[in-house]
């Protein structure tokens, strides 16, 4: 990265001598992580990698480094998304960025470092303890309380737009906390995004969103509703080796009324079985289809917090059928391709 390209992010993130996270000198970071020693790497994908840190020596707070690629093709857009949105929250169920670093050619993001890894790391982990129940509902809370904070009680309305478990972060007490804001967009509320060219992980993708290009805070809760289903039953959302879809699969069950049929076998029955039915019933709502019948996070949050009634859902997976503006990998900048028409889709079935 050139000194030039430097000033250009510096213009991008102005706001950064203020208060909350603070600018690191790449020099801290690299001291801070032993010089990225492949030991202390907690992870790696597509943006690039993480390392674990200490800021001040050994009895410093331990901090997680995000080394974002050079190879990334979406690398600095994603640092600029994520710094500037996640600096503005403060919330218990988001995770907390500390500061940032783009110098000598690199783009460095430090968060507080979670010690349980992620939600998916601890639901998949074959050679370690089941996740129990209890815990999962109560990461479901809490995952839902980041969403209401994002949608509703923030200034501006945040779409997360890529809530998946490798995304949620597990705190000392297994307390949920959303991290990742690199995909991420701030509108005001009540406003769905332009079409955009998309953007999130297939199987946790809204539907709609994948057929029209724009994200909304439902796109955010039909991914919330993947979750959950996925907390319940153990299974992923797609898997080519198993059909149908774990979504279809779990609404099959509804249908017969046997949705408990699905509940994770590794729980071994240690489960409650009304909050079971309770969070499968409410993933399938916020999974439905279609974007209009699915609840805000707020009322999904009141039927798992018992202040509201389950919903009764039909007894068959509906069809989804909307107007569409497709956005394509190839669309201008804006997202716009001019192609529209109506999506119908048997979703499998």
């Amino acid at each position: 990265m050139s000194d030039l390209e430097d000033c250009s992010l510096d213009e991008e993130l102005k706001f950064e001598n203020g208060s909350g996270p603070r600018r690191f000198r790449y020099g801290e970071l690299a001291a801070a992580t032993n010089n990225f020693s492949e030991d202390g790497k907690l992870g790696e994908g597509g943006f690039g990698s993480v390392y674990r840190g200490s800021l001040g020596g050994d009895l410093g707070p331990n901090v997680a480094v995000k080394r974002i690629s050079k190879s990334s093709r979406q690398g600095r857009k994603e640092y600029v998304s994520e710094v500037t949105i996640i600096s503005r929250l403060r919330h218990r169920n988001l995770v907390e960025l500390v500061g940032w670093c783009h110098s000598s050619g690199e783009l460095l993001l430090v968060y507080e470092l979670v010690p349980n890894g992620s939600l998916d790391a601890r639901l998949y982990n074959s050679g370690g303890s089941v996740l129990p129940w209890l815990s999962r509902y109560e990461i479901a809370l809490g995952l839902g309380s980041a969403l209401l904070y994002l949608h509703v009680e923030c200034k501006k309305c945040v779409v997360h737009r890529d809530v998946k478990p490798s995304n949620v972060m597990l705190d000392a007490s297994l307390g949920a906390k959303l991290g990742d804001f690199g995909l991420a967009k701030l509108l005001d509320h009540g406003i769905s995004l332009p079409t955009v060219v998309l953007a999130g992980t297939m199987g946790y993708m809204d539907p709609e969103y994948t057929a029209s290009g724009r994200a909304s805070t439902a796109s955010d809760v039909y991914s919330f509703g993947i979750v959950l289903l996925e907390m319940c039953c153990g299974r992923r959302p797609r898997d080519d080796s198993v059909k149908p879809s774990l979504l279809e699969w779990v609404w099959d069950l509804y249908g017969q009324g046997a949705a408990l049929e699905a509940a994770d076998k590794r729980l071994d029955g240690d489960l409650d079985q009304a909050q079971m039915q309770r969070m499968l019933v409410v993933g399938l709502w916020c999974a439905h289809p279609d974007s209009g019948v699915r609840p805000s996070i707020k009322q999904a949050l009141g039927v798992l917090q018992l202040e509201a009634p389950l919903p009764v859902l039909p007894p068959k997976m509906p069809v989804p059928t909307f107007s569409t503006s497709v956005a394509g990998p190839d669309a201008d900048a804006d997202g716009s391709t001019g192609g529209a028409g109506v999506y119908s889709s048997s979703m499998g079935r």
